[in-house]
This record gives structure tokens, sequence and C-alpha cells, in this order.
């Protein structure tokens, strides 16, 4: 049975189908919502950020937080309750680049021809945590699995920067030197803050010859929203240049999981 089967225009079907569809969305939209917050919601935020009404998002609250996955401060603020440390292990413990990363920067090498990357926070850091080489008889040095260091350099580091939590950003800056890796690295703070706010506006990152002379890069968040991962597509300048739209579009389409449009 496919999803046509399950939502039809039958009316009976409808009225008990749809209710349960709107509801597991609005919970998930409400768990982000109160994750990527710094301190948490307060009923009347969440209600005008997620434009639902007062009354089923009570109703929605009172079970998430009777189920421990939300509960509220002393201040009556929204939070992530202790129900969801086991989702997080749970997450952290799945996520491995051999079972959920390696086949996607490898789809996205294989389509693209060049070398695919994804990269994470760990530990306050920004890790390659997977590489696949590219087909192409032109390509990019690849940098290794399990590379850290420069994010202030490297298209994935600074998209990962420009979407981090400021507290997460203003560790890393008060860590970590902005060495200049190439001519072209910037290395100030209020340069790069300027870049993060431009990323957030376009939605993806580059580095052009930042990190490396006659390389260049774009990254995208694998995540909508908070990019706690990014995929990445690295090549020789010149052809980085001839065929950056494309490879936006590969990276893009294959972070939904669909296919790129033939050109």
């Amino acid at each position: 049975m496919n999803y046509h089967d399950y939502v039809t225009d039958d009316a009976h079907t409808d009225s008990r189908a749809r209710p349960r569809v709107q509801t597991a969305s609005r919970v998930i939209r409400i768990l982000t919502a109160v994750a990527e917050s710094e301190n948490g919601l307060t009923t009347r935020e969440l209600s005008d950020q997620l434009g639902i009404g007062r009354q089923a998002l009570y109703h929605l609250l009172h079970t998430l937080t009777a189920s421990g996955a939300l509960t509220r401060t002393s201040a009556n603020r929204i939070v992530l309750g202790l129900g969801m440390v086991t989702i997080a292990r749970g997450l952290e413990r799945q996520l491995s680049p051999s079972e959920h990363l390696d086949p996607l920067v490898r789809k996205i090498a294989s389509m693209t021809g060049e070398t695919a990357y994804a990269a994470g926070w760990r530990n306050g850091e920004v890790h390659v945590l997977a590489v696949a080489s590219g087909t192409g008889p032109v390509r990019a040095a690849e940098t290794p699995l399990g590379y850290v260091g420069h994010a202030h350099a490297r298209a994935s580091g600074k998209l990962l920067l420009a979407v981090a939590r400021p507290e997460l950003r203003e560790e890393y800056f008060r860590t970590h030197d902005l060495d200049p890796c190439t001519p072209h690295t910037k290395t100030s703070v209020e340069d790069l803050t300027a870049e993060f706010e431009q990323i957030k506006r376009q939605g993806f990152s580059l580095d052009e010859e930042e990190f490396a002379v006659g390389l260049s890069c774009v990254a995208i968040p694998l995540d909508a929203s908070s990019a706690p991962l990014v995929a990445a597509v690295s090549a020789p300048t010149q052809h980085f240049r001839e065929n950056l739209d494309r490879n936006l579009e590969v990276l893009q389409t294959v972070a939904r999981g669909s296919e790129p449009m033939s050109r």
C-alpha cells in the first residue's frame, strides 16, 4: 500500500488519516523549534513561530511533557526533557559514516565526477566524516577522513559555523587561531561573521581557494535548518567554476533524496 492508497478523497478516510499526519508533523516541528532555541520557548512564542493555535498547541505540549520529551523550566519556558536523551544517544550511536554518510557522498561523487565530503561537529570540532573520490579525469586532492582544523577556511566548516549556536561559534573563535591557509583566507572574526550572514541567506557556502591554492569547494546542509551535517563537493578551481551550478543542484537534490534534472 502506498501513500496515495492511504490518503484518499474518501471523506471518512480523510477525517481519520489526515489529522494523524498533521499531528505527527506538528510534533516534529515543535521538537525542532525547541531544540533550535537558545533557552527554550514560551507557549506564545511557539504558537507565533509555528502558526499553531493555542488550544491545539496546549494539547500537544501536554502529551509531550507527560512523555518526558519536553519539560518546563522554573521560568515557564519549554525545553527538551530527559526523555530525549535516549533519542539523542541513539542518533549519535547510529549516525556512523559507514552506514549513513558513505553511500551519500559516493552518490554525489558519482553524479558530479568530483571529490565529495560529509562533515559535522564532533566535540567542538568540525570533522570530515566521509570522503568519496571523484571519477573525472581532473580531480581535487582529498582531505583525509577524520581531518580536523581550519574550519574558517573550508566551505563545510564555514557553513557549520554560520548556523551554529552563538555560544558554540564564540567558543570556536576563542579556542582556535584563524590562520591563513592561502592569501584568500579570511582571518578576522568580523569578515567571517559578515560572510556567515550571507551563507545563511543563500543556503550554501563557498571556499574559493581559501583552504588550498587551486582548489574550491561548495557545501550545503544535510538538514534544512540547523545543519548538524553538511555535504560538499571539491574540485580544481577552473573546473569548479564551470560546473558550480550543476554541482550545487546535485548536492541539493541528493540531500532531499530526489534526482537532479537532466540538462
